[in-house]
């Protein structure tokens, strides 16, 4: 009899892998079943997590780090067990500030961090009001670290909001907020409707960072291991055949569905093969490795890095908060986990590179 282990998504490109683990049977080869179960924000999912309605989830990669530090009034201590995704984020500006942008001669380019965080900064009409999914994400982190190393102050001149990532196309089209930083496919749905221009997409500022975890409650992590490695060993499989370009067809099919993504299939092509429509005039982009879904171990340095941004921004105790980052992501587990799959080796332990204003240079001690 295989276990059924309910688990938590947000409709983003970057659920790629649990929704391939279920129609592509990888979950049930490794005798469980997933049940997924669809959630419209991450306040939500994370309280599904902590209060057992689902036993995994999606995560925000900073997500476990600020339950940890007791931030958003979180409840059960979380762990990540497993990168589910890096990259696949794009900052979409509005049509008014797109406007703005081409008028004092940005080309768009899509890839140079300096040239769009400077022009962004320069066609501000006071504080730039950007959206996030979540407060305590990569994407409000990759804003500040960007847009601050190009001299923008905080908290003075930018101003955080958060948005769910579905609502951020009507966001951009009220006026609400200049731009967003959000998972695809909601940059490029935002671009389908004629409301936003994509600027630039988030590996320009930091290739290779950890977007989504698969986040546990810890106390789980521990105390019934067997069918969570059954579940890493799925969502090791899936990401093999996501990341294969001959599956491109089938996945995309695969994640527009109604009770997945729910958006069009050609949307969803974009993310995946890294050709991106950024503006309703059809302007196009080719961004080799957009989105990553190699299922990788989960770094401390990167929980460590999370923490010591937080603390700065926050007023934490650095040192402290890195420690108690570095505990949440369970590099241990996931290996563990992967050692029956024949011919599996550990990926190197690396910092990827992060943008310091002037060029990318290693920052594992941030």
């Amino acid at each position: 009899m295989t276990a059924t282990i309910p688990v938590g998504f947000v409709p983003l490109i970057d659920a790629g892998l649990l929704i391939v683990a279920v129609e592509m049977g990888f979950d049930r080869a490794e005798g469980i079943t997933l049940d997924l179960r669809r959630a419209n924000s991450w306040s939500a999912l994370r309280d599904m997590v902590s209060f057992g309605q689902v036993t995994a989830a999606q995560m925000l990669s900073p997500m476990p780090v600020a339950t940890a530090l007791g931030l958003g009034g979180a409840g059960a201590a979380l762990a990540a067990v497993a990168v589910l995704s890096t990259n696949g984020e794009v900052v979409c500006v509005s049509a008014a500030m797109a406007k703005r942008l081409r008028e004092a001669g940005h080309d768009f380019g899509f890839d140079d961090a300096h040239a769009a965080g400077r022009a962004l900064i320069a066609a501000a009409d006071g504080p730039l009001r950007i959206a996030v999914p979540f407060p305590f994400s990569m994407h409000a982190e990759l804003l500040y670290h960007w847009l601050t190393a190009l001299g923008l102050p905080a908290p003075s001149g930018i101003d955080i909001r958060t948005v769910p990532p579905p609502l951020m196309a009507a966001a951009l089209a009220a006026g609400e907020i200049d731009a967003c930083c959000v998972g695809e496919p909601w940059g490029s749905m935002a671009v389908e409707r004629g409301v936003g221009a994509l600027l630039l997409p988030g590996s320009a500022i930091w290739p290779g960072m950890p977007e989504k975890v698969l986040g546990v409650r810890a106390d789980l992590a521990d105390s019934d291991p067997e069918p969570l490695r059954a579940l890493i060993r799925a969502l090791w499989h899936a990401g093999q055949w996501l990341n294969d370009p001959r599956s491109r067809v089938t996945a995309c099919e695969m994640l527009s569905g109604r009770d997945y993504l729910d958006v069009p299939t050609e949307v969803i092509d974009r993310a995946l093969s890294g050709h991106l429509t950024i503006s309703a005039r059809g302007d196009s982009r080719v961004v080799p490795k957009f989105v990553d879904f190699g299922h990788f171990a989960p770094q401390q340095a990167h929980a460590a890095w999370i923490g010591g941004r937080l603390a700065a921004r926050l007023g934490l105790d650095r040192g402290t908060s890195q420690a108690v980052a570095r505990a949440t992501y369970r590099t241990d587990l996931h290996e563990n986990a992967l050692q029956s799959i024949p011919g599996y080796t550990p990926e190197p332990a690396s910092f990827e590179r992060s943008f310091d204003g002037q060029n990318f240079t290693p920052a594992p001690s941030e």
